[in-house]
């Protein structure tokens, strides 16, 4: 991501003196491990076998008893999912996983934003009834469905529920709850997203049925899970979830699997789209390439569409949807830089781009902008302004829908929690993360909402240090800016939120510049006094021309390999651009 608009204070990470690896590495693995938190070998190890036993995570029993019941007896199950590429591959791993557990029947319902929006709601208990099922299992979604389940269980239809989100107050009364994040888990890994607890409800299930000598009597072939792990990296890496040990386990095998051409049909289309490399695909592929494309579906259209990708077997259907994923997401691009423009207005109107008025929560809202990418729009202006974001659409029926983004150490969700407790009327519902939430209002209480959560923003941000900052992992010599050391440090592991990829910084005389592309900036750099000379590029600069014809520039950047007819070369990803000469 390129850094623009706001001087930031580039600010080397700490490493932890009194720790050192039992077994030699590289000297700059090691410093940047240690950064990291990273103290032992064992915390990188990516194997399988490292993943704690499902049992730990409180409600399997019950959620087992029930799926081996439905199993047994050939009960129809529908899965409820979230619109978003989370929702859409837990939503294929648990299809797909059932059935390969000897589940007949299972069929799937995701909500369209605009119509129902989130989660498993009474109305979307009405939709789901037309299929007749036995089961309602809830994927990325239904800790907070207290309406829908009691509305499902009044027509006798059993509900599993398997989340990651926060739980409120009240929890629904489901037949059974799986989420790492119930008070008095003893699941190690608070991160998982929803695929990954998914995931971790058919590791248990085939576990138990392993016990009953199931698969001999039925005369299957017990199946290997990893092969859904590629659906499960790409859903952890889109949700942004914290990248600990169990997720980049997670994350590292679904990757391997992708790049050894053990992948599903779906998620290969999507990588020939975007234009990656099956075979060096890393986990910021996911993210930045395959993720917007699957949950472009959703903002834009039905996810059911994404949905559908991922389950075909058919490579030319998994192509022609994967097309149309990719023609969503150039609309979606489109409508957000519209949006981004009139967000930019409005907050100049408001004075918000002078520091002096800048508040603490920022609330903003049009009614004309898309449902579907206001959380896109929070997203960016939060990075310009360092400050917690709500972008707000009009939503029908009086109603406007926010979605939130916030900086580090600042808990969104619990900051609507305070609002709540404080305002009770306030908000018509929400939930979230700590990072991100979602959440409805009447048109009317928008301005009294907009000055709650401003003040209590302000409440909570006493004690975080705004200063923009960039961090890194210090200058790199001459001598490590190689391919060798670029190859070390893109599979030494798998880099992600809050496992962040390395960043080094520097002084560089400007060789040459050059604008690529419209909005891209070409440099080749050279540190002073040095020999090497070295290519380097940002992507998506506003108003690129201003960085042309500088002599000397500071900067953070990723040391990245650029592969161009067969070519390899040391090249850098720039993060952060700062004017010296």
């Amino acid at each position: 991501m390129y850094y623009q608009g706001v001087k930031k204070n580039i600010v080397v990470r700490s490493v932890e003196k009194n720790h050192s690896f039992l077994n030699a590495i590289h000297p700059l693995l090691e410093r940047i491990f240690l950064a990291r938190g990273i103290t032992s070998e064992a915390e990188l190890d990516r194997t399988l076998s490292k993943l704690p036993s499902p049992w730990l995570l409180s409600g399997m029993e019950e959620m087992v008893t029930h799926l081996i019941t439905a199993i047994n007896e050939q009960q129809r199950i529908c899965i409820v999912a979230d619109f978003d590429a989370d929702g859409a591959t837990s939503c294929a791993v648990a299809i797909k996983g059932l059935q390969l557990l000897g589940a007949g029947q299972v069929s799937f319902v995701v909500p369209n934003r605009f119509e129902y929006g989130y989660g498993l709601t009474p109305e979307i208990v009405e939709l789901v009834k037309l299929q007749n099922p036995d089961v309602i299992i809830t994927v990325d979604n239904g800790i907070s469905s207290v309406d829908g389940v009691r509305a499902a269980q009044d027509l006798s239809i059993k509900v599993l529920v398997t989340d990651h989100h926060l739980p409120g107050h009240e929890l629904p009364a489901a037949d059974a709850i799986v989420n790492p994040n119930l008070a008095g888990d003893k699941f190690p890994g608070k991160s998982l997203a929803g695929v990954g607890v998914v995931f971790y409800v058919l590791m248990a299930l085939r576990s138990r049925l392993r016990e009953m000598n199931w698969f001999e009597k039925k005369q299957l072939q017990e199946p290997n899970l990893a092969q859904l792990l590629d659906y499960v990296a790409l859903g952890t890496v889109a949700d942004v979830v914290a990248l600990e040990q169990i997720n980049r386990i997670l994350v590292h095998q679904g990757l391997l699997r992708i790049r050894t051409a053990r992948c599903h049909p779906g998620l290969n289309a999507l990588i020939e789209v975007s234009g990656r490399n099956p075979q060096t695909i890393a986990a910021s592929d996911l993210g930045f390439a395959l993720g917007p494309r699957l949950n472009a579906a959703g903002r834009m259209d039905d996810m059911s569409l994404g949905i559908q990708c991922l389950l075909t077997d058919d490579p030319a259907l998994a192509k022609d949807i994967a097309v149309q994923l990719d023609e969503l997401n150039n609309d979606r691009r489109e409508v957000e830089g519209v949006m981004k423009h009139e967000a930019m207005a409005l907050l100049s109107e408001m004075k918000v781009l002078d520091e002096h008025h800048l508040p603490a929560g920022v609330c903003l809202y049009d009614a004309n902008w898309h449902q579907g990418v206001i959380g896109i729009l929070a997203s960016r202006l939060k990075d310009r302004l360092h400050r917690p974001v709500i972008a707000f659409a009009p939503a029908g029926k009086d109603l406007i829908k926010g979605s939130a983004r916030s900086i580090p150490g600042l808990h969104i969700r619990d900051v609507l929690s305070d609002i709540a407790a404080v305002h009770p009327k306030l908000l018509s519902k929400f939930g979230g993360h700590a990072m991100a939430a979602g959440l409805s209002l009447k048109m009317h209480d928008y301005p009294p909402f907009a000055l709650a959560f401003d003040e209590m923003v302000s409440k909570r941000l006493a004690n975080v240090d705004l200063e923009q900052k960039i961090l890194t992992d210090g200058e790199l010599t001459e001598q490590e800016m190689t391919l060798e050391i670029a190859d070390l440090l893109q599979n030494a592991a798998t880099w992600g939120q809050e496992f962040p990829e390395p960043v080094f910084d520097g002084v560089f005389d400007v060789i040459q510049s050059r604008i690529v592309g419209q909005r891209h900036l070409k440099l080749v750099l050279r540190k002073p006094g040095g020999d090497l000379i070295i290519d380097a590029i940002a992507f998506f600069i506003d108003q690129p021309e201003q960085w042309l014809g500088l002599r000397q520039i500071k900067a953070a950047y990723k040391l990245d390999i650029n592969e161009f007819r067969g070519n390899r070369s040391v090249q850098f990803i720039l993060q952060y651009l700062e004017k010296i000469a």
